[in-house]
């Protein structure tokens, strides 16, 4: 048995597979969002990817009575500004699915050259323990394709391309890009965190 157990304050199954991966190697019990009934869904309503990981941590630290682990995730787009940014997951809209964000993005950026196409993931994780937050971030550098590439991934990925490896996230596996992604990054500096716990 786990000397330590661990909420993951996510509904979305993808996420869940990629954090597991990472958090592996600990010696804790992880249990996501999608097996509770007691959690409510968390409005995302503050304006920093921070703010929202806090909020979420939080909530359901409080709720489930256990250390909590959040994130909030955006792609901020230099032709756009920073857009989508913590909207992303929304962008085309309160219901939108991945490939309704991934058209708009396409749409927006149909316009703006091969040279202007900068991006980056940031991933903000918070973990939440006995009221107190704790937030560390990643960051993936790379560019926004002119159309999808790639069968793996979720969200963004198909059109987030990383000029080293001379591929999309999607095209990547979930140990590839547990490597190099924002997530990645941001869950082993989360996982220092939580090994100060045990």
């Amino acid at each position: 048995m786990s000397r330590f157990s661990l909420l993951l304050a996510t509904r979305n199954r993808d996420k869940v597979v990629e954090i597991r991966q990472v958090l592996a190697g600990l010696d804790v019990e992880v249990i996501s969002a999608i097996e509770r009934d007691d959690l409510p869904e968390i409005e995302e309503d503050r304006d920093t990817l921070e703010g929202n990981a806090s909020k979420k941590a939080l909530v359901c630290s409080r709720i489930a009575q256990m250390a909590s682990l959040a994130d909030d995730t955006g792609l901020e787009v230099d032709a756009l500004n920073g857009k989508p940014g913590v909207f992303s997951s929304r962008f085309a809209g309160e219901n939108a699915t991945y490939d309704d964000n991934v058209n708009k993005l396409l749409h927006e950026m149909a316009a703006v050259p091969s040279t202007m196409r900068g991006a980056r993931f940031r991933c903000v994780m918070a973990l939440a323990i006995d009221g107190r937050v704790e937030t560390v971030e990643g960051v993936c550098e790379g560019e926004i394709l002119f159309a999808r590439r790639g069968e793996g991934g979720f969200g963004y990925d198909p059109v987030f391309y990383l000029p080293a490896l001379d591929k999309t996230f999607a095209e990547l596996s979930i140990e590839e890009k547990n490597r190099i992604s924002h997530r990645g990054i941001a869950l082993r500096k989360a996982v220092e965190l939580i090994r100060a716990h045990l």
